[in-house]
């Protein structure tokens, strides 16, 4: 009875820790705050992002540029590096999967 109630408390537990979303993850490190899904903020809209590299295998591509920021790609206004502590490689990488997939 006593390892039924564990297991039990185990699963609640793992159900109420799901892991977050690509768009869920990308507002805690702070993206959300320049670039939206549909519409320019400071930074591109998301859907032009994927409209831009249509088609492209360019995951490696945009993660480097996430991490290291810069400008010059969608106008002047530069985008500042973002380090594995603001988030983390797995994170990134799941982000501009679903960023491209827009």
């Amino acid at each position: 009875m006593k390892t039924l109630l564990v297991a039990a408390s185990v699963a609640l537990l793992a159900f109420g820790t799901q892991a977050a979303t690509p768009e869920e993850t990308m507002t805690k490190a702070g993206c959300m705050a320049c670039h939206a899904k549909d519409k320019k903020l400071v930074g591109p809209a998301l859907k032009d992002i994927a409209s831009k590299y249509k088609g492209q295998d360019v995951t490696a591509k945009l993660m480097d540029k996430v991490r290291k920021g810069g400008s010059g790609v969608f106008g002047p206004i530069p985008m500042a590096p973002n380090p594995p502590e603001k988030i983390s490689d797995a994170d990134l990488k799941a982000a501009v999967g679903w960023i491209l997939q827009l």
